[in-house]
């Protein structure tokens, strides 16, 4: 049996296409994890990624720190990725928020690929 957000990105995909200029930012998000990223669908091929386990985030040991929120991480990987695409001269992607409603976590995502320069 499909689950709902299969069948919606199913949807979505028919009408989006990356392309090598302006590759497709695919975003997938776990219970735990949020990862995006940059492909070329003409090519078939994953030109970059970008997760929250590969963010530098400050820990701390003391009981009383503030966490790090799902959506700061989130933030912070719409962030990378849109280092690592600027660095391969890419400024505009096509956003494919992969069947997810465009709230928290991917809303954030995308709010800061847009904040590191990515157009879409």
């Amino acid at each position: 049996m499909k689950t709902q957000r299969i069948l919606i990105h199913r949807k979505v995909r028919q009408k989006i296409i990356g392309t090598t200029q302006m590759p497709r930012l695919s975003v997938f998000r776990s219970n735990k994890h949020i990862y995006a990223q940059l492909i070329d669908d003409l090519k078939g091929v994953t030109m970059a990624t970008s997760s929250d386990l590969k963010l530098s985030l400050p820990r701390s040991k003391t009981p009383n720190s503030p966490k790090i929120t799902k959506i700061e991480k989130a933030q912070g990987v719409g962030e990378i990725i849109a280092k690592v695409a600027t660095a391969k001269k890419i400024k505009k992607v096509v956003f494919d928020r992969g069947g997810y409603k465009y709230h928290g976590q991917v809303k954030a995502l995308a709010e800061g690929a847009r904040k590191g320069g990515l157009i879409f």
